[in-house]
């Protein structure tokens, strides 16, 4: 009988489950290995997709939708009236909407902050489409004929939980779930081997508002989770270099002898779902190390490049350096990045905090706008601004707002939606969203249908969803 040579993976597993195998096991142990890993999806669009990537950027703490994207004049024209002493005040307070989730919440009346507070800045028509805009962000206003405004979503946490809520659909007395990038990343896999392709930039949310849950993938899996980096080319990913006294040729010769390990075990262990993920991990961590800090180096992109995210000013360098590198990122196929921008709790002094916030952002995010609209990326590239609720139209300490879930702003463009448009309203003061009404997961099915993925595929056997998980893709801004 002729028998076929053994290959190598064979060899080794015949050969080396000695000290090979043993030394393998040490360093799984490691790294603490308690969970199989989640049933892998089949990677392929239902939907014809119209984007590639995401870019997702999330400002933490709760920015005022009248400041911003929904100005309401009516606020000017009744400064210190109670809701009832206004026109609109039968409207406000006799909706069902706020007697239900209001008047009586915990069986507790709420006044709300009940006294009209003005607006804190001037709003004008901007663009060929003549949409409202807040005097705070005038280098987005240049843009806002590519935005599709959406003024009517609505959450249930009335504290900074929202953040979580907002990214995982649940709330945070629901436990943690899968965020929008981890269902992205599992949904649709990898477009560029050497490179996370869910990366989370800038100042996470605190612990007690869900913290690294807001990119986090639950049930998924940690390797649908978002992988942090800095703007340091340095030291782009924390603990992801080998040390200032390893040589570039010692970690390749590391790298290999790990992939014999890894053969050998495949070998052994077909069916060992976590540690196939385990050494997936191991193989990219060393990709990463090699990939990551030239795409975190900005030193050939030209001076005319940096000057359009801001680069050189004081206050927009931070955010400008994330959304260049965002950019990059998805020039380079990375599926989800999600930015941070923190300290929009604006209780008191909203003026001065408001105002600070978007010097910060404002010409970054118009920066990345045009940068991928002339490098034909916006087509591609789906950017989503949001925020965890709006803020109260009444005053809070004399001279801020207080957290708002009823009704807020966010913002979608590229990758296949309309520009110019508005969609969705709230009342005359903006106190509740009561035109085609959107809660937080409708933004995640606009994401994943863009992305080509229906929300009701990536179901993982054994964890039930609800039905409120799906959200329904807003197909009136859908091109």
């Amino acid at each position: 009988m002729s028998h076929s040579p053994p290959n190598r993976r064979q060899f080794l597993a015949d050969t080396g489950m000695g000290f090979t195998g043993l030394a393998l096991g040490s360093l799984l142990a490691g790294e603490g290995i308690s969970r199989a890993d989640s049933t892998v999806p089949s990677g392929i669009a239902e939907i014809a997709p119209k984007a590639k990537s995401v870019i997702w950027l999330f400002m933490l703490g709760g920015t005022s939708h009248m400041e911003s994207f929904d100005p309401k004049p009516a606020l000017n024209q009744h400064v210190d009236k109670t809701f009832e002493e206004t026109p609109f005040g039968d409207n406000v307070l006799n909706s069902p909407f706020y007697r239900k989730n209001v008047r009586d919440f915990a069986g507790v009346p709420r006044d709300l902050m009940p006294k009209i507070y003005p607006l804190q800045i001037g709003s004008r028509p901007q663009g060929q489409s003549g949409i409202e805009m807040s005097d705070w962000w005038p280098h987005l206003a240049t843009c806002v004929d590519d935005l599709a405004i959406v003024r009517s979503m609505w959450t249930t946490d009335n504290d900074h939980a929202a953040q979580l809520q907002f990214h995982t659909g649940r709330h945070i007395f629901d436990g943690l779930y899968p965020s929008i990038g981890s269902w992205v990343h599992y949904g649709l896999g990898t477009a560029n081997k050497n490179l996370p392709q869910f990366v989370v930039m800038g100042p996470p949310p605190r612990d007690c508002c869900g913290g690294v849950g807001a990119h986090g993938a639950s049930y998924l899996g940690p390797e649908h989770a978002g992988v942090k980096i800095s703007t340091d080319p340095d030291n782009p990913l924390q603990f992801g270099t080998p040390g200032d006294r390893v040589y570039l040729a010692e970690r390749r010769q590391q790298l290999e002898l790990l992939n014999d390990l890894h053969e050998l075990t495949a070998v052994e262990y077909p069916n060992d779902a976590t540690m196939r993920a385990r050494i997936k991990s191991y193989e990219l961590a060393f990709r990463m190390q090699m990939a990551v800090p030239d795409v975190v180096s900005m030193q050939s992109e030209t001076d005319a490049t940096k000057d359009l995210y801001g680069l050189d000013g004081k206050e927009t360098r931070t955010f400008g350096q994330q959304c260049l590198i965002a950019r990059r990122l998805v020039e380079n196929g990375v599926r989800f990045v999600q930015l941070y921008h923190d300290g929009w709790d604006a209780h008191r002094a909203l003026y001065k905090n408001h105002s600070g916030n978007t010097r910060q952002v404002d010409q970054p995010i118009a920066g990345l706008l045009k940068d991928l609209k002339q490098r034909g990326l916006l087509d591609e590239t789906l950017v989503v601004w949001a925020t965890e609720f709006g803020r109260t139209p009444g005053a809070q300490n004399a001279d801020g707002r207080d957290h708002h879930p009823y009704g807020f702003s966010v913002w979608l463009a590229g990758g296949g939606i309309k520009g110019g448009m508005t969609h969705g309203a709230t009342d005359e003061l903006g106190f509740h969203a009561v035109e085609n009404r959107h809660y937080v997961t409708d933004i995640h099915a606009t994401v994943l249908h863009q992305l080509g993925l229906n929300p009701r595929s990536l179901e993982v056997p054994g964890h039930k969803r609800l039905e409120i998980d799906f959200g329904s893709p807003i197909r009136e801004i859908i091109a």
